[in-house]
């Protein structure tokens, strides 16, 4: 049995670079930084951070390369592969590692609420019983309206 099979989680190094393959097939690439602490022998306190090239196509590159940006935190579920090429003005062959993604969720946006959760907003709910307004972060639309639970066709 085989497994190629790579799930990381952390930060965007850079803005996400939007390509497209001679076919017409979206590509989005962009890196991401994990982090790994740990203790040495002498109980001090050692970080390090590695570097992951991702590569994701079709409908989810177009979506990555429209909401992702720098910073913010995703995670990346894929398979890892290594492609080689001669580089065309030294003529020395190059090898490049990268996660080819199969599945990127986002989390919360760089800069944002830091635990990503939504923030309650302090201001009164709108009169008038309707749906209230999202708040200026962009925050779900919640009712303002007790529900019965009779009202529940199930």
């Amino acid at each position: 049995m085989y497994l190629n099979k790579a799930i990381i989680i952390g930060n965007l190094t850079r803005d996400p670079e939007m390509r497209a393959l001679p076919s017409g097939v979206p590509v989005c690439s962009f890196s991401v930084a994990t982090n790994r602490v740990w203790k040495d022998k002498e109980g001090n306190k050692k970080e390090q951070a590695n570097f992951h090239n991702i590569v994701v196509f079709d409908r989810q590159a177009d979506t990555c390369g429209q909401y992702l940006k720098k910073g913010q935190s995703v995670l990346v579920e894929g398979r890892i592969q290594t492609r080689s090429w001669d580089d065309k003005t030294s003529g020395e062959k190059k090898y490049r590692t990268e996660i080819v993604a199969d599945r990127v969720q986002f989390g919360p946006k760089a800069g944002g609420a830091g635990g990503g959760g939504y923030q309650k907003s302090e201001a009164a709910p709108p009169q008038g019983g309707g749906a209230a307004k999202a708040d200026s972060a962009g925050g779900i639309e919640y009712p303002t309206e007790e529900i019965n639970p009779e009202d529940i066709p199930f």
